[in-house]
């Protein structure tokens, strides 16, 4: 049973800072209101588009990685940050469950990737237990 809610995928849309930077970037001031991302599925989107396409940091975007825009770097492959899906899961919840081992809630958003790629290959590297969390160490984006 999938259980992964709007709220969770938005992660990094949860502190003052990223709601700060999300509405700056969208128009909307979410640092006052950041409840309007619940309270508007037009706003729910907006910012689910913005987290996925926007690298925030040293963090590649979601985007980058799924098209293979992203390479980590020799300091991102020592803790295992290899292009997949499993990156993706340490960009938005790494901090929770990357690098701790096998994880219920990855194993069944693993699962749920899979059935929707309708035939085409999830590829490599879907996983994030072995991976350090969400601190990588440089982004190249070619």
């Amino acid at each position: 049973m999938l259980t992964f809610t709007l709220k969770e995928f938005l992660h990094g849309v949860n502190s003052n800072y990223n709601y700060g930077l999300a509405g700056r970037e969208l128009g909307l001031d979410l640092t006052n209101d950041p409840d309007l991302v619940g309270r508007d599925s037009v706003v729910a989107f907006k910012t689910a588009i913005w987290f996925w396409m926007r690298a925030q940091g040293n963090k590649p975007s979601c985007h980058d990685v799924i098209i293979r825009a992203w390479k980590p770097c020799t300091f991102d492959e020592k803790p295992w940050r290899l292009p997949g899906y499993g990156v993706i899961t340490n960009i938005i919840t790494g901090r929770l469950e990357c690098g701790r081992g096998p994880d219920p809630r990855v194993e069944s958003r693993i699962e749920f990737y899979k059935r929707y790629c309708l035939g085409v290959s999830p590829g490599d590297d879907l996983d994030c237990s072995n991976q350090a969390p969400s601190y990588f160490n440089c982004t190249v984006i070619f």
